[in-house]
């Protein structure tokens, strides 16, 4: 892969536009251009400081190997968080999903808890239940799902997860980060 291939690639995967990696580095968002279309070549002291934003060494950027992609997520990858003042349980589903354009998580929430609340964002989210019963606040609407059924919504208005019931609600939850 040439050079600047290889950094349009790390620049994307990262989710940044030439403009946000140009501030980030105080560079210009043409001279990032002229980068990736192999146009211009960076001091090793500018391509240092775009890597460093990029989260990768010059060792690793310049390294023909290439990191095995991990595709299984045991239940021992998993990470697990409890909050009993809301009273929901987090489980990641796969590890560094905040990498990733998708993050699936199980959450349960117990009678009478609730998930954190969410300001507006341009993600997306989808809640498939799949045992009990969860109530979702979407800006002034309001929508309860029940096991075997699904929600799906973009995060433009305030929301939040509920479960005004008797029983724990489990849900496998995913948002994701809307490119538009």
């Amino acid at each position: 892969m040439e050079f600047g291939q290889k950094l349009r690639s790390l620049r994307v995967l990262k989710n940044l536009t030439q403009e946000e990696l140009g501030e980030r580095t105080d560079l210009t968002k043409g001279y990032i251009s002229q980068l990736e279309n192999n146009q211009s070549s960076p001091t090793v002291e500018t391509l240092s400081d775009i890597l460093t934003v990029l989260g990768v060494t010059l060792a690793e950027f310049f390294s023909d190997r290439h990191p095995a992609q991990q595709v299984l997520f045991k239940i021992q990858d998993q990470v697990k968080y409890d909050d009993p003042d809301l009273g929901y349980h987090l489980s990641w589903l796969v590890t560094e999903s905040n990498e990733h354009e998708m993050e699936p998580v199980l959450l349960t929430i117990d009678p009478g808890g609730s998930f954190k609340s969410f300001e507006p964002s341009p993600s997306e989210s989808f809640i498939y239940v799949l045992k009990g019963m969860v109530t979702l606040s979407w800006g002034d609407q309001e929508e309860t799902a029940r096991m075997h059924e699904s929600l799906y919504f973009p995060a433009t208005q305030p929301h939040q997860l509920s479960n005004p019931f008797s029983k724990p609600v489990t849900l496998l939850l995913v948002a994701t980060e809307s490119y538009l």
